[in-house]
């Protein structure tokens, strides 16, 4: 069984706008074999979230959030039923999550309005 034949078998089945930004997202890694899906949607999972962490955001990052989040939990859910080493897949996915979040610095003023935003201050300005 290759990935994306694991992938598309899943049930309940991903929104149609999701499916299609999944299968995006792994694309030559759809024909891999199964047993190397947990590193793979991993790896998919990351190259989305490391580009929401460098890129501005809006509403229309939405569906890469959502698919970044979908791919780690494959990647569990896959390692899961293939017996790997859970403990060992979530300190790997842990270490590279915290090595996003650490290159992925902002300056000061883009902190300043993230907290602004998040406080509800749409605003750029005061």
């Amino acid at each position: 069984m290759t990935v994306g034949e694991w992938l598309h078998a899943r049930s309940p089945k991903p929104p149609p706008a999701l499916a299609a930004r999944l299968d995006a997202a792994l694309e030559s890694a759809l024909a891999e074999p199964l047993e190397r899906a947990p590193a793979l949607f991993l790896d998919a999972g990351e190259r989305i979230a490391a580009r929401l962490m460098r890129d501005e955001t809006s509403r229309a990052s939405a569906l890469d959030l959502l698919a970044a989040d979908a791919l780690v939990t494959y990647a569990f859910e896959a390692a899961g039923e293939q017996s790997a080493d859970a403990c060992a897949l979530a300190s790997a996915a842990m270490d590279r999550i915290a090595t996003l979040a650490t290159a992925s610095t902002t300056s000061e003023e883009q902190q300043v309005q993230a907290l602004r935003f998040a406080h509800g201050d749409k605003t750029s300005g005061a």
